[in-house]
């Protein structure tokens, strides 16, 4: 099913995947748009079954990132867990990690998404929608997870990047001190390794799934 925009608003069930490394409060407000209007929202922790330094927190450490700002004034979502299995050579050509995907979500009205690597490996599968779809113009604004990394690896401003909720979580926690301790000076060469450029193109996404 091609890419197609929404009639409106959304309606039935959604879902989407993402890493959540951590929620930034673009992806909340993306959160924000599909549990307001959706009747029942499947929400996927991407990588779930990797550490690494593109993946520095837990599947269960972004459920709780999720969960610590949509818990407040949303019930009707689910979060689910979706491993990678690209470092598998077998798996690399992605079906493996689709057929996971239609088993753990089944049938959907809609599905997020604006990663490319997922758009590909899906769109014959569900109606794709871009989230920039779901913004108005002015509400629209490009922010990865990369670059809230990359702040709290140089002990910059990163905490207007998340919400209040999420950033209390990782304070709290101690997840920024332990990222910083595992993964800063990492997360640093590889910004420097690739000047500034956070946006990823598909090969890139799958290279980074076959590689971390």
């Amino acid at each position: 099913m091609a890419e197609q925009e929404i009639p409106g608003t959304l309606h039935g069930k959604v879902g989407l995947i993402a890493r959540f490394k951590p929620l930034h409060n673009g992806g909340a407000m993306m959160l924000e748009k599909v549990c307001s209007q959706a009747d029942a929202v499947t929400i996927g922790i991407g990588s779930s079954n990797k550490y690494t330094v593109r993946n520095p927190f837990t599947a269960e450490e972004s459920a709780a990132l999720v969960r610590a700002y949509l818990s407040p004034r949303y019930e009707n979502y689910t979060i689910v867990h979706v491993p990678d299995f690209g470092h598998i050579p077998e798996y690399r050509n992605g079906q493996k990690w689709r057929e996971t995907v239609l088993q753990l979500f089944g049938s959907l009205d809609y599905f997020v998404t604006g990663n490319p690597y997922t758009r590909d490996l899906l769109q014959e599968d569900y109606h794709l929608i871009h989230p920039a779809w779901l913004l108005l113009p002015e509400e629209q604004f490009r922010l990865r997870a990369t670059e809230v990394r990359i702040k709290m690896a140089r002990g910059e401003d990163w905490q207007s990047l998340v919400p209040h909720a999420v950033c209390e979580y990782l304070q709290n926690n101690g997840l920024v001190e332990r990222f910083c301790r595992e993964f800063g000076e990492e997360t640093l060469r590889i910004a420097d390794d690739e000047d500034g450029r956070h946006t990823a193109t598909a090969d890139e996404e799958h290279r980074w799934v076959k590689d971390s």
